[in-house]
């Protein structure tokens, strides 16, 4: 195992050109993440880890194939995406994961910027057993540090892929029979009047945080669905309201 010393290491620049860049990401097809129960569930769950750098010492054996380095904690907490980085900070492939064909279950974003609310949806869009995740324009990078944190890995679990035209891409789905559903405030009906029976498929869209759907996003979607709230709030953020219309979709 390499022991690094020095901040210009470039391995450890390297880490924190990943933390930083996507087009470090994409040029390099692999992210950065921190933590051991991050790096845990990483090989649990057969994502292709690429590199550990350990604090002082490996702390448990890895599969072979995987480049293994060690620096002090100031260096490891440098290197890390994180501040006050538990360590240790590994590497991952970018997973090659294509849509699913037919796409029957999916969840598209409108401009989600925060990394917080795109990481839990990713995270909820695995646990009820969506097919896949759509991103437009302006939405927070799947695989950028926080987003990943949030996610708790899930953005390396199932596909995610951008979406240029996002009116466009709602009305292919249309066209093969998915039902798309809106999640607007306004001229909506409430989540538990909505239909039930999608045979052919079913698309949550989500808009950001602070303006919502876009007109056009709404008017290419098959209806506009609100979930039900009392008077103390207007709205509920991305992340959350997202999840909820995860959960109440889950059995379709």
């Amino acid at each position: 195992m390499e022991q690094i010393r020095s901040r210009k290491n470039q391995y450890i620049l390297h880490l924190r050109a990943l933390a930083k860049s996507a087009d470090a990401r994409r040029e390099a097809g692999e992210y950065v993440c921190d933590g051991e129960k991050l790096l845990r569930e990483a090989l649990q769950f057969g994502a292709e880890v690429t590199s550990v750098l350990w604090r002082e010492a490996a702390a448990f054996s890895l599969p072979d194939g995987i480049a293994q380095y060690a620096a002090d904690a100031e260096l490891v907490e440098y290197a890390s995406p994180l501040m006050h980085s538990p360590g240790p900070v590994f590497t991952v492939r970018i997973p090659a994961m294509p849509l699913p064909d037919p796409l029957r279950r999916v969840i598209v974003l409108e401009g989600v910027q925060d990394p917080g609310n795109v990481g839990t949806l990713l995270r909820s869009a695995a646990a009820f057993g969506f097919d896949g995740v759509l991103l437009s324009k302006g939405c927070a990078a799947p695989f950028a540090p926080k987003t990943l944190r949030a996610s708790m890995g899930a953005a390396g679990r199932l596909p995610v892929a951008p979406v240029q035209d996002l009116p466009q891409a709602l009305q292919q789905l249309r066209a093969r029979g998915v039902v798309c559903l809106a999640a607007a405030l306004y001229h909506s009906r409430p989540l538990d009047e909505a239909p039930q029976g999608y045979p052919d498929g079913l698309c949550a869209v989500i808009g950001s945080e602070g303006q919502g759907l876009t007109d056009a996003a709404v008017q290419a979607c098959d209806m506009a669905v609100r979930i039900p709230m009392t008077d103390l709030v207007e709205s509920l953020n991305a992340g959350v309201a997202g999840s909820v219309l995860l959960w109440h979709f889950r059995g379709v």
